[in-house]
């Protein structure tokens, strides 16, 4: 890319960009770090069901349904993780025909005409997104292993603490809220794609999914579920 392109983003493109970046770090402290998300988000109510699961778990003589669980779990991260590398994939090759991705959005209704180092940086854009996406889901999945290791070394019902309790809880949501930020970067994912169109839709993309996510975890019949 050209030294000029920074010059090439026009003052929407600026906006809708500082937008997004603000919405996907601030709705992710929120949820994890906020006072409203540290007690009343899908998130806690996941954890004290996590700790159940402990609890539950070391009254058990034969583990072979939490081992199941938990396999399951690491079957859901890995499907999204391989799913992400050819995500990645695809978004390398594009760079190599940036040409004709360029003739094909001109047709589409209401996008603007804009350089290629323009284009490229949208496109970077999106591939640090999945990037990131990826790097959650193979920390998730290394952390469900250990997860399994734990369940392993357990010890035998009446012998258990509160303490192994909570560490297996620990372990349990420290790895679904990895997941759950590679998931939340599909979504903006989603949002960053309608850029390559107008950086106005993107900005409104981007509340759209801040909306969208916010209504999942503090108020789907989910949470209310889990709750009662």
């Amino acid at each position: 890319m050209s030294g000029s392109w920074f010059n090439a983003f026009s003052v929407a493109d600026w906006v809708a960009l500082g937008w997004f970046l603000a919405c996907w770090a601030g709705y992710g402290w929120v949820v994890e770090h906020g006072p409203l998300g540290g007690r009343h988000g899908l998130l806690a109510a996941s954890h004290h069901f996590r700790l159940e699961w402990g609890r539950q778990m070391l009254r058990r003589e034969v583990r072979v349904a939490d081992s199941s669980l938990v396999g399951n779990l690491i079957q859901s991260v890995s499907f999204y993780a391989n799913t992400t590398i050819y995500v990645i994939a695809g978004l390398l090759a594009l760079l190599g025909t940036m040409d004709k991705l360029i003739d094909a959005a001109a047709d589409l209704p209401f996008a603007r005409h804009v350089s290629r180092d323009v284009w490229e940086v949208k496109l970077l854009l999106l591939l640090v997104i999945f990037i990131v996406a990826y790097f959650k889901f193979t920390w998730s999945l290394r952390q469900f292993n250990m997860l399994s290791i734990l369940i392993g070394a357990a010890p035998p019902p009446g012998e258990g603490s509160e303490a192994f309790a909570q560490r297996f809880a620990k372990i349990n949501s420290l790895s679904g809220d990895e997941f759950n930020r590679g998931i939340r970067a599909y979504y903006f994912g989603l949002a960053a794609v309608s850029w390559f169109v107008q950086p106005w839709l993107f900005f409104m993309a981007t509340t759209a999914i801040v909306l969208v996510l916010y209504r999942r975890d503090f108020r789907s019949q989910t949470l209310e579920a889990m709750r009662s």
